[in-house]
């Protein structure tokens, strides 16, 4: 009998993943194909929210888990994945250098706000009011991650490539059967695809769609990540991640017309040379109205249990929430209310369960 099913291995998935395996707990993947957000995502973390010069939620120790997770992963999978860039955040005004100035005076985000002005050039960039820059920050190439995790439970017989058809989940006193599947608990960490999960399909979770271009510029010269209303992210080749849009309505992972032309428009904006676009994505994140994650255990039935609502900033969150959810089940160590779903059940679970037929 296994310890934990996994269902889905995106980020959320294979964070929690990782975790049972380093605690020497068996798992098995299902990889269900419910979201493909993690595969396209920037991969970008950041301590500071810059639209709003804020800090994001327990920053720090998210950062030290992270760090640690992702350089045991690189030693386990013999591969580079955490690149640590330093973003620099384009001023447009002396205004915006003067509220950057004040941003970095407050406690909570003077760990990772740089006071000393960045005045460098770019080739390829019009800065006249310079840059600021923010500290502790970088990017996971999430894709090359997803792929070569896939590989590792691949090779290891940890995963399973199917559809994940919950009409199959049996409850018994030792956990939940799965088909011919015996496992202590469940873990689902679909994503998006947490819609058609009977069991927390009550919880609000929006969906943010977000789409990103792969663009060559052989005349710009970055080895930074540059932040204004878009990123653009150095890959080396001459290429360059640019994101992202984000719109609330379509709930599709097809990149469009439109999300395409936004960030064109973007673009253009901030550089001064010829650029083509190379590769256009699309998906959609698992993102909650409250900006918080979803972790916790059923309400009912205490064997299955949800890692979800990661939101952008999964690269950050993923590691922290796998462990807050680990602690609960096994150390039983009550998780934070700001995350916890219980947070939503006054609300939202006693309307989902009238409304049963």
């Amino acid at each position: 009998m296994l310890d934990y099913l996994i269902v889905g291995s995106g980020l959320a998935g294979i964070s929690f993943a990782e975790i049972a395996l380093k605690n020497n707990k068996s798992i098995l993947v299902i990889d269900n194909k419910s979201q493909v957000s993690s595969r396209v995502a920037g991969g970008l973390y950041n301590p500071v929210i810059l639209k709003r010069f804020s800090e994001v939620w327990n920053a720090e120790e998210q950062l030290v888990i992270m760090d640690e997770f992702y350089n045991e992963i690189e030693a386990k999978l013999k591969t580079k994945l955490n690149f640590k860039l330093p973003i620099l955040r384009k001023f447009f005004s002396i205004e915006e250098q003067n509220n950057w100035f004040a941003a970095s005076d407050k406690k909570n985000l003077a760990p990772f706000l740089s006071t000393k002005i960045i005045s460098k050039k770019y080739n390829g960039i019009d800065s006249p009011y310079d840059y600021g820059e923010v500290l502790h920050t970088g990017y996971v190439d999430t894709a090359l991650l997803l792929d070569a995790y896939k590989e590792y439970l691949q090779e290891n017989n940890l995963l399973l490539e199917e559809f994940f058809d919950s009409l199959y989940v049996e409850f018994f006193d030792f956990g939940v059967q799965y088909k011919n599947i015996k496992a202590r608990h469940i873990i689902f960490a679909e994503g998006f695809g947490l819609h058609r999960n009977p069991f927390f399909n009550y919880l609000p979770l929006d969906g943010t769609k977000g789409e990103l271009l792969i663009i060559k510029a052989p005349d710009l010269n970055l080895d930074v990540i540059v932040n204004t209303s878009v990123f653009i992210l150095p890959m080396g080749n001459d290429l360059f991640k640019v994101g992202a849009t984000y719109n609330w309505k379509d709930k599709t992972a097809d990149p469009t017309e439109e999300g395409k032309q936004e960030l064109v428009e973007r673009i253009k904006e901030i550089l001064t040379c010829d650029f083509e676009i190379v590769e256009h994505f699309g998906g959609v994140r698992p993102t909650v109205k409250d900006r918080r994650p979803l972790i916790g255990t059923h309400h009912e039935r205490k064997s299955i249990h949800i890692l979800n609502g990661l939101g952008t900033r999964g690269v950050m969150l993923g590691p922290s929430m796998a462990k807050a959810l680990y602690d609960l089940i096994e150390n039983k160590i009550s998780l934070h209310p700001e995350i916890d779903i219980q947070r939503f059940h006054k609300k939202y679970l006693k309307s989902f369960i009238s409304d049963r037929p």
